[in-house]
């Protein structure tokens, strides 16, 4: 920290902010300083009136008079006017220093402070102000000895010149010190706009860039284009191997991209495993496209970190100025949109923008708009479509179906939306409030009509869902409020959700089998699951895919696969339901293949809640599948 001897010099610190005053005064305390506050410039302008300080700490920005008017008032008395006034502010407020340098401000600090930078600033106007004052005194008794003592002049002349001299010797010094304080701004100003990973361009650096290309392509004075870099299996190499490692490989990918780059070309970290390419003075896609494969060549042939060898690559979405961009925004966006759905085709791919591809993104984001503004304005609602016994065609249960009454769209089936609710999350707060409804229903129908002890809700699950580690006691909470049991509710689990099965999910799914709660497989036989672990997974149903079902007794008939299926399940303890059931002839076939519950159209189409309790109503229950 820079010290000067202060000789107790009073310092007034003008700030509103309570705690910016406390850290100036501890600053300006320790070195020396005889510190003053007022919290507002009504309040300075009171207490200098009966205390003149020797230096004034002035903030800009306050609520009651600013920093410009308190100078102003200052420098127009007389008794205040050689007071020296540094402004304080904060390093993102626009600020007019030539109107405050023009009020007779001095000089001006910067938010969050820097102490060094606070010491040498008000040590170099206090120290001038006082060799100031210290000069006029001076040049006072000169005069006033010249005018009473002629023989003195020589002396006084004298001391003018060693002062001067001294003077000129603080000038110096005072000019040393400044220098070395522009030399931290040009740091900071670095360090602002720079990775301290990579050293390279960071994102603060590419809005000023981009924003300023933006302005002038509208004007027809630029043309550029934009690489937007992701790097592959970096989460898996950064998880594996560690952050150290994963720290190398993001220096190590900077590095190599940038020594693939032309004079005209920028490489910007943009955060994470994300990189940006501004290539300027051009928007030629052959020109953007042939960058795109050199750096994925390069970024496939590897890199040695430490004793790894890691190997990498690149997915790079591609726009250009020729869309128009208004905003720095909205290039990367459609650079990002593009990136992602070059993820989408495999590892080290690149895309290029297209019209097509900036509509759908479009589309996809308004519907994650709409389908925010749906759960906040409770436009989701259920269907049950019952669950039928095809021995006694009595009603078992009903299966729980989530719709969505869109304002504009209608009636929104969950093919349209289910995936992007899992994408944003949105799925959790969605999928609680359908299990949430569903069992609250069940024990409605439970206690409404008694002899309805044994009706079953089934409810589909997403596989987001089941990555809550605290699932099961959220479920075990909601079922404890009701007087339904537990293994009356069948949370419906998709067969492609089997393959990622992770560790997590699976002990999730037998903490909720453990809990009583029965699971189910939906759409059976259309994925992909190894049967071999099929007797693995905590799992009482098997659910027959309706594709299975439309085609029993036509010419493709799937009849072998439909009973390869309930054998399967009769031999691992499993119940069947089959879903799609449109024709008796289907519903005799899969009784008579062994096929214990169906549900379809031939029974009822999904109905809504009072119409599904109508249907209790009239529908005596005596089947409870197990």
């Amino acid at each position: 920290m820079i010290t000067t001897d202060t000789s107790a010099g009073t310092i007034l610190v003008v700030d509103d902010n309570p705690v910016n005053i406390d850290v100036l005064f501890r600053l300006l305390d320790q070195a020396g300083f005889q510190v003053r506050v007022a919290q507002g410039g009504a309040s300075a302008l009171a207490k200098v009136s009966y205390e003149i300080p020797d230096l004034i700490l002035l903030d800009v920005v306050m609520p009651d008079l600013d920093g410009f008017s308190t100078c102003a008032r200052l420098k127009a008395d007389p008794a205040t006017a050689e007071i020296p006034i540094i402004f304080m502010s904060a390093l993102d407020e626009s600020l007019d220093k030539l109107r405050g340098l023009k009020l007779g401000a001095v000089d001006y600090i910067t938010k969050p402070f820097n102490h060094d930078e606070v010491i040498a600033r008000v040590n170099l106007h206090w120290q001038l102000h006082r060799l100031n004052k210290r000069l006029r005194q001076e040049v006072h008794d000169r005069r006033s000895a010249e005018q009473a003592l002629q023989k003195l002049n020589l002396e006084l002349e004298e001391r003018v010149a060693e002062k001067t001299d001294a003077l000129k010797r603080t000038m110096a010094e005072l000019e040393k010190t400044y220098s070395q304080l522009l030399e931290r701004e040009k740091q900071l100003e670095h360090d602002v706009c720079h990775d301290a990973l990579t050293g390279l361009p960071n994102r603060v650096w590419l809005m000023r860039r981009l924003g300023e290309l933006v302005k002038l392509a509208r004007q027809g004075c630029a043309s550029y284009a934009v690489l937007f870099i992701d790097l592959d299996r970096f989460k898996v190499i950064n998880d594996s191997l560690g952050h150290l490692v994963g720290d190398q490989l993001l220096k190590s990918v900077g590095r190599r991209i940038q020594n693939s780059l032309g004079d005209k070309n920028t490489a910007i970290r943009l955060g994470g495993d994300e990189f940006i390419i501004l290539m300027e003075d051009t928007d030629d896609l052959e020109a953007a496209i042939s960058l795109a494969e050199v750096l994925q060549a390069q970024l496939d042939r590897g890199f040695r970190l430490n004793q790894y060898q890691v190997q990498t690559g690149a997915s790079i979405g591609i726009t250009t100025s020729q869309y128009g961009y208004r905003q720095p925004e909205e290039v990367l966006r459609d650079a990002d949109i593009a990136m992602y759905y070059a993820k989408a085709k495999g590892r080290g791919c690149y895309q290029v923008l297209t019209r097509e591809i900036q509509a759908q993104a479009i589309a996809r984001w308004q519907l994650e708009v709409d389908l925010r503004q749906g759960i906040e304005f409770q436009e989701f609602y259920l269907h049950y479509q019952p669950i039928i016994s095809l021995d006694t065609y009595q009603l078992a249960g009903f299966e729980a179906l989530l719709r969505w009454s869109h304002p504009n769209r209608g009636v929104v089936k969950p093919t349209e939306f289910i995936h992007v609710s899992e994408e944003t999350g949105l799925i959790h707060q969605l999928g609680w409030w359908a299990l949430q409804s569903s069992i609250q229903q069940l024990q409605i129908w439970q206690n409404y009509i008694p002899r309805n002890q044994t009706l079953l809700m089934s409810v589909n699950i997403s596989p987001v869902q089941l990555d809550q580690p605290n699932l099961p006691d959220r479920l075990a909470t909601l079922l404890e409020k009701t007087s339904i049991s537990w293994d009356h509710l069948k949370l419906e689990i998709t067969e492609g959700c089997l393959l990622e099965t992770t560790e997590s999910r699976l002990a999730t799914l037998q903490r909720l089998r453990d809990l009583g709660i029965k699971l189910s497989i939906d759409d059976f036989g259309v994925g992909y699951s190894s049967l071999s672990r099929l007797h693995e997974l905590p799992v009482d149903t098997l659910k027959i895919d309706r594709s299975f079902v439309n085609r029993l007794g036509n010419e493709n008939n799937s009849q072998p696969i439909v009973q390869t299926i309930v054998t399967l399940a009769q031999s691992l303890g499993m119940s069947v339901v089959a879903e799609g059931i449109e024709s008796t002839e289907q519903r005799d076939i899969l009784r008579k293949l062994g096929c214990e519950l169906g549900q379809g159209f031939l029974f009822s189409e999904p109905l809504d809640v009072r119409t599904a309790t109508q249907r209790v109503k009239e529908m005596s229950v005596s089947y409870f599948a197990s």
